[in-house]
């Protein structure tokens, strides 16, 4: 067995395992629906793990039009790795009972003093209170993550399918998602500091870490 066979039986196995663990739990979670709002979330943060593992073993199969078929499963991927780091936030907020469209923020949280790390007191004031406002901007922060990397994956897929991909192109793009997946984890980071002590019995650092983990590792 030489090594291209090996690797293509253990991913086999690996891909596999991923998409039975996370059917199981996706059932666990369809057969005891009881909490809707926050369920909706952790089902789409569970779906990330089959989605990337199905996705990576296609980008092994070689068939006619794998290439192509590879490339947009990839700009599909990459556009659910935006709308997971989106979910987990509102599943923060369902957590806590924050709605930002209906501007529902707890009276025992309001005025929460918020800590701005450097580079960000570059451009905000070190310390801000916590309001309907700081929460819409944490937010945004997140959600310009769910724009922008589709839209620069499709820009990448176009531009290599033209031959016109230069290095200088390569490296603006790796500078604008560098910029914009810090800023997404970035107000992640910042909101479960600030609310750490009422996120504790619910346990969300195993999910936003594994989250972190998947979208640094993957992007890089």
């Amino acid at each position: 067995m030489n090594r291209v066979q090996l690797t293509l039986y253990g991913s086999t196995l690996c891909v596999i395992l991923s998409v039975f663990l996370s059917i199981k739990l996706l059932l666990a979670h369809l057969s005891h629906w009881k909490t809707p709002k926050e369920q909706k979330a952790i089902v789409a943060i569970i779906l990330m793990a089959p989605i990337y593992a199905v996705v990576s073993y296609v980008g092994l199969l070689k068939f006619r039009g794998s290439e192509a078929f590879f490339m947009f499963l990839e700009s599909l991927k990459e556009f659910y790795e935006g709308l997971v780091m989106a979910k987990f936030l509102a599943l923060l907020y369902a957590y806590l009972n924050i709605s930002i469209s209906e501007s529902i923020v707890p009276d025992e949280v309001k005025g929460r003093e918020i800590h701005h790390s450097f580079p960000m007191t570059l451009f905000q004031p070190q310390s801000v209170h916590l309001n309907h406002k700081t929460l819409k901007q944490l937010k945004y922060w997140t959600w310009q993550f769910v724009a922008i990397r589709p839209v620069c994956s499709i820009l990448m897929i176009s531009l290599q399918l033209l031959d016109i991909y230069p290095e200088w192109i390569s490296w603006t793009f790796t500078v604008i998602l560098n910029i914009s997946v810090s800023l997404a984890l970035y107000s992640l980071v910042l909101f479960y500091h600030v609310f750490d002590k009422e996120l504790a019995p619910h346990n969300p650092l195993a999910k936003f870490l594994c989250v972190k983990g998947i979208v640094f590792f993957c992007f890089w």
